[in-house]
């Protein structure tokens, strides 16, 4: 019988966390990479959809947790029924935690500005990276640090010129800041996890949790879960396969060998994909003060990044 990776040491090894007996088939920097521009693809398929910002999140993981349970109750089948309670409980608040940054975020953007809902939501990489040091030790290089402080800075500059003051603005700023809150603990827990779960059966927890708190969600405030129009419900396909599956699903992969810092930092990335997508799909041109946020954070990222693979 095969010996379980999360009873061997773990190593470093060119940047990588490993152990003796595994490692990775591709490069996770390079993975996350692609995971980035999946997740990119998030905000395009969502505002072309025709439901509701909730009924949206829930049919985006109801179809993803369809996808992957073949997968998951087959090849997985026996690590789900040997998962022992505290794994599971943990990947079941792992998957709320999940379903609530969507919930706070969305909900968000109905009171504050898009620039200054992404700007809070994308203040995560300071909780990961504070979470990981304190929960798993993990250090971070001055030279990463440098380059994580790049990559917030940018995502300031590309929405400093609408924050918006007072009112209802400001609460859908703490709604923003609490979904950055939300999803770091999502990214931790699966960092603890991912060392003794494979894939399949953590998502297919995770995700399945998620999507039972998104439709709890949307049947609490009366939202409809049918009819829509045929194309929207192609778009929540695109949400579940693109984003979910080649953006979320990657990220989880990632934890495995990389510090959560690496993926929480990265997934800053997903406005300048996002931005360069609108500008191909909706002709919408970038301003000057955009363009140079995403420079920044481009540069911050490429910085981060190399300083974690060689630490």
């Amino acid at each position: 019988m095969p010996t379980k990776v999360s009873e061997c040491p773990l190593q470093q090894d060119s940047g990588l966390l490993t152990t003796g007996l595994e490692r990775p088939f591709v490069n996770p920097y390079l993975a996350i990479l692609v995971g980035v521009v999946g997740a990119a693809f998030s905000s395009i398929f969502t505002k072309l959809a025709m439901a509701p910002p909730l009924v949206i999140a829930f049919y985006r993981l109801g179809f993803t947790v369809l996808m992957i349970a073949p997968i998951a109750l087959t090849r997985g089948r026996e690590e789900l029924r040997s998962m022992g309670r505290r794994d599971i409980m943990l990947a079941c608040l792992s998957g709320v935690l999940l379903a609530l940054h969507f919930t706070a975020w969305i909900t968000s953007l109905e009171y504050t500005s898009i620039a200054s809902s992404t700007v809070l939501v994308t203040m995560q990489p300071l909780f990961v990276v504070l979470g990981g040091y304190l929960i798993f030790k993990e250090k971070i290089a001055r030279t990463g640090l440098v380059g994580a402080a790049l990559a917030l800075t940018g995502s300031t500059i590309v929405g400093v010129g609408d924050f918006q003051i007072g009112g209802q603005a400001f609460w859908g700023d703490i709604l923003a800041f609490a979904g950055a809150i939300f999803i770091a603990g999502y990214v931790l827990i699966g960092r603890g996890l991912r060392h003794r779960l494979s894939l399949f059966p953590y998502i297919f927890v995770v995700y399945g949790a998620s999507t039972v708190t998104l439709f709890l969600g949307a049947l609490l405030t009366g939202l409809s879960f049918f009819p829509y129009p045929p194309s929207t419900w192609l778009w929540f396909f695109l949400l579940a396969l693109v984003p979910t599956i080649f953006g979320h699903t990657i990220f989880n992969w990632a934890l495995r060998y990389v510090k959560a810092a690496v993926v929480s930092v990265s997934i800053l990335g997903e406005p300048v994909g996002a931005t360069i997508l609108a500008y191909i799909i909706f002709h919408q041109v970038p301003s000057p003060l955009q363009l140079v946020g995403g420079a920044i954070i481009i540069t911050g990222l490429a910085i981060f990044i190399r300083a974690a693979a060689e630490k």
